[in-house]
This record gives structure tokens, sequence and C-alpha cells, in this order.
């Protein structure tokens, strides 16, 4: 993978820095507005876990392109807790912060590839596509 930039996530206000670049990526690749702001909406919660429960990590983003097909791919990385039960936050509903419990499910709705793996004590990677349609 060649991610073209990271946005480290530190503190809150880096969740903002990391939602802007991704939609300004998403802008650039030809997503319509509607994706835009799923994209963004995705990059905001992918990001604030990482603030919430990792304390560091980074965002990353690579434009995707081949013959028929572009699209945005999003890592975003830790080096936290990792997630103990992951079938349990894969569950509509499922909140550890008292949140909506969108989370990693509304994630997982608003792109179209999602991939996670997490390792207790080592962190946590989750990777996700919006392809252009």
């Amino acid at each position: 993978m060649d991610f073209q930039s990271c946005v480290n996530i530190k503190k809150e206000w880096d969740i903002v820095g990391a939602r802007q670049l991704g939609r300004d990526i998403a802008r650039k690749i030809g997503f319509g507005t509607v994706d835009q702001a799923r994209i963004a909406t995705a990059i905001s919660e992918l990001a604030r876990n990482i603030y919430l429960y990792a304390g560091t990590g980074k965002v990353c983003f690579e434009t995707l392109e081949d013959m028929n097909q572009k699209g945005i791919r999003i890592l975003a990385i830790d080096s936290g807790p990792g997630i103990k039960e992951l079938s349990q936050v894969m569950e509509d509903g499922f909140s550890t912060s008292g949140g909506l419990g969108a989370g990693l499910p509304g994630v997982k709705r608003l792109m179209d590839d999602f991939d996670i793996t997490s390792e207790e004590g080592k962190g946590t990677e989750i990777t996700v596509i919006k392809w252009l349609r």
C-alpha cells in the first residue's frame, strides 16, 4: 500500500484535520457531496476511536486507480490496547463510550470494503475503501 498522506491523531482537533483532508482527497478523486460526507463521517468515527481508546495513532489516505475504477483507501492504525471482543464491537448499537453506537458497524455501512485486525496489547488496524460509482 502506498499511502500519500497521514494525519497523526494525538488530540481531539486532529480528528477534524483527518476529516478535512479525507474530504479534500475524495473531492479531487471525483466523489459527489453525498459520498464526500459519507467518507468524512467514516474518517471521523475512525479517528475518534483512536483518540478515545488508543490515545494516539494515525489515519492515512491512498488514492486508488486502475483501468476502470477509482477510489479512496483509508487506514486507521494505533498501538493502543486492542479490541477484546471484535464481534461485539461490530454489533449495531454496541457502545463503550456511551455514544450512539453507530461506531464501526456504521463505518462498515458507509464504505464499500471494511477490514479490521486487532490484537490485545498491540493495537488495531482498520482499512476501509470507498469506490467511485
